[in-house]
């Protein structure tokens, strides 16, 4: 979670930053005492939530929020501020909260409770799949997971990239084989794939990250922490570290990322 604080009043700013750390120790914050200075480090390193003073010198915090908004319109904003006046102002941004000064680790904690867009931990994945640059899967320990075939484990990258829609064997194969026909043959090496993804699943403990049913089977995205479903909801970390690259090493990847593939 990364949280960023602007007051241009020195001491204000460093009682809204203690506030916070006591509040959420964990937490990545920075502090910005100018306004354009905060805005900048959203835009380069992205944001998860926002405390902006409101009544300061030049650009005010309503002003501020409209930009960072821009950045990401799924951030969370809490305003701080000394002057009731602002609160409707405030509020026709949607903001996720309103501290009025002092600010104390209570009335921190209080908003950050209530966020208009919860950030969901992903501590308890079964899973951390990379999708930008070169597909990978790895373990909670953070060791790469092992796939006895390539081949499985680019049917579980197709998966990954369909976000938990269900898919045929037939599909997969005009996904993998694109130029080969769908015979009696191909069927059966999918499936061959298929139970070899979820021997290697199993062996890790995270047979429940796939789902199958008749003729069908779909990841689960609730066990998965992944780059790609991160940066669909406007993760602030996803969306700085996404480059143009998605799943490189697979041609159909780049052919459905852009556009051609409905279930993106």
């Amino acid at each position: 979670m990364r949280i960023l604080c602007v007051d241009d009043e020195p001491l204000m700013l460093k009682m809204l930053e203690m506030a916070v750390k006591e509040a959420k120790p964990d937490a990545d914050i920075t502090s910005h005492k100018k306004q354009a200075d905060l805005l900048n480090d959203a835009k380069e390193h992205g944001c998860d939530i926002a405390f902006l003073d409101i009544h300061m010198r030049g650009m005010n915090g309503v002003e501020l929020a409209k930009e960072l908004k821009a950045v990401n319109p799924k951030m969370n904003i809490i305003f701080v501020t000394g002057f009731s006046e602002y609160a409707g102002d405030a509020m026709d941004l949607h903001a996720s909260g309103y501290i009025m000064k002092p600010v104390t680790k209570e009335k921190v904690e209080k908003e950050l409770a209530d966020l208009r867009f919860p950030i969901v931990p992903k501590s308890n994945a079964l899973l951390r799949v990379q999708c930008f640059g070169n597909f990978d899967v790895f373990l909670p320990d953070g060791s790469h997971m092992h796939f006895e075939r390539q081949r499985s484990k680019e049917v579980f990258a197709y998966l990954v990239h369909r976000h938990g829609s269900s898919c045929t064997t037939r599909e997969i194969a005009a996904a993998l084989f694109e130029d080969e026909p769908y015979d009696k043959k191909q069927h059966n090496h999918i499936q061959q794939l298929i139970y070899s993804m979820i021997k290697s699943l199993k062996a890790v403990g995270a047979e429940k990250a796939v789902t199958r049913s008749y003729n069908a089977l779909a990841v689960n995205p609730d066990v998965l922490d992944c780059d790609y479903y991160r940066f669909q909801e406007l993760d602030a970390g996803a969306v700085n570290n996404y480059q143009n690259e998605y799943m490189s090493q697979y041609y159909w990847a780049d052919f459905m990322y852009n556009g051609y593939d409905d279930t993106y």
